[in-house]
């Protein structure tokens, strides 16, 4: 097959993006029919969730730089095909423990691909433009969390074979971008040559502050999504009322398309401003989802869904931005991977958590709870960026003056 120019090699890249995110959500609104047809509490729910990040943890620890010594195009390819097996997984499912194994193999999938994907997007674009390929990586992460929702509501609601129909659909749409990721080039210039062996993922010495701003932020987007990935469907019909899935479905889209939207519209802004609005409006997000249940409106859960996507958006592609632009290019997919790996340990944590507290107190309890506990994190990723970003402008004429010195 023939290489594929740059500009096709970034948007396949950006492909890989969108279904690794569209894999992660694939089951979000099949969840209430595993609670209706096959009995399934919500800690069960929670755990189906969390058997992904829990998989994809340790493929992170392992392989987390695998994609510098192999090829951004190998560790993509072998991500898309276990992605592939997850999915197939989920339409021949007969109980809950396929549904645990396909998760699992879709964790293996998305740890292998995404940071890649991800590194590939900034590799593949021109030079400077990291905040261009952080915003269309946020857009497209966005694109696939929506195409989770409407394809999986609309399919759900009124096609056939409502709990295996999306995952046929997945399969078949992971296979067409995998033949088009095989015309990609076998290597980029920012890989190193030196043999991969298993290794902790790397962070360099003085990287260390600005990786820990940038991960807190980029694992609050993560954490946003521990409560309205497993939980969101759950709460539009529990407590706002609605009973049609494409409803519920189209609704929580709303999260998706106000993450793609912020996206676009906030990607000239300063990586540190977008993580720092990112905290305020994450924070509104879980609380107004305390305010849909109080009210039982669904004007108010489409609030709630419309702010947590542009909470979601700005801790994204700021964290990811920040975790690119400042790590050396032989140490770009460690910094990336490391930052997953902060992300899914905290979804890890988060969602069964608040699955376990749904399914004993109920979901408002769940619900409180969440708002409390994740507001503390955006919390502290607020202060973080307050911290290190002055910290860095304090730097930044210090590094200036030897400079203007030797030139006078």
């Amino acid at each position: 097959m023939r290489s594929l120019s740059e500009r096709a090699s970034f948007w396949t890249a950006g492909a890989v993006v969108a279904l690794a995110l569209w894999t992660s959500a694939c089951p979000t609104m099949i969840y209430p029919l595993y609670q209706t047809d096959w009995d399934v509490t919500s800690t069960t729910v929670a755990w189906i969730f969390a058997a992904y990040p829990i998989a994809l943890i340790p493929v992170l620890v392992v392989f987390g730089d695998l994609s510098d010594h192999i090829g951004r195009r190998a560790a993509m390819l072998l991500g898309l095909a276990a992605e592939v097996v997850g999915v197939l997984l989920f339409v021949l499912a007969r109980d809950v423990t396929w549904l645990l194994v396909g998760r699992a193999f879709m964790g293996l999938g998305v740890g292998l691909s995404l940071s890649p994907a991800s590194v590939a997007m900034v590799e593949f674009s021109a030079p400077g433009a990291e905040k261009r390929a952080g915003a269309i990586g946020t857009a497209v992460s966005a694109f696939g969390i929506g195409l989770a929702m409407l394809v999986g509501g609309g399919l759900s609601q009124y096609a056939p074979y409502p709990l295996r129909l999306t995952f046929v659909v997945l399969a078949l749409v992971i296979l067409v971008v995998a033949f088009f990721a095989l015309g990609l080039p076998r290597h980029t210039p920012n890989e190193t040559r030196s043999s991969w062996r298993v290794r902790a993922i790397v962070i360099p010495r003085g990287s260390r502050g600005i990786f820990a701003a940038g991960s807190i932020a980029f694992a609050s987007s993560f954490v946003l999504g521990s409560l309205v990935l497993p939980l969101g469907a759950k709460i539009a019909h529990q407590l706002a009322g609605s009973d049609n899935a494409l409803v519920t479905g189209a609704l929580l889209s709303v999260f998706a398309i106000s993450i793609a939207v912020t996206a676009l519209l906030a990607k000239r802004l300063d990586s540190w401003t977008a993580v720092m609005l990112g905290a305020v409006f994450s924070a509104g997000a879980v609380w107004l989802f305390v305010v849909t249940g109080t009210t039982h409106s669904i004007v108010v859960f489409f609030l709630a869904s419309a702010c947590a996507g542009i909470g979601y958006s700005f801790d994204f592609a700021g964290g990811l931005t920040i975790l690119n632009r400042y790590a050396a290019p032989h140490h770009r997919a460690s910094m990336v991977s490391g930052g997953y790996l902060i992300g899914y340990i905290s979804q890890g944590i988060g969602a069964p958590a608040l699955g376990a507290i749904v399914t004993t107190s109920g979901l408002m309890a769940g619900l409180l709870t969440g708002a409390i506990a994740f507001s503390v994190v955006f919390g502290v990723s607020l202060v973080g960026a307050l911290i290190v970003s002055r910290s860095l402008r304090k730097a930044a004429p210090q590094e200036r003056v030897p400079e203007m010195a030797s030139t006078g």
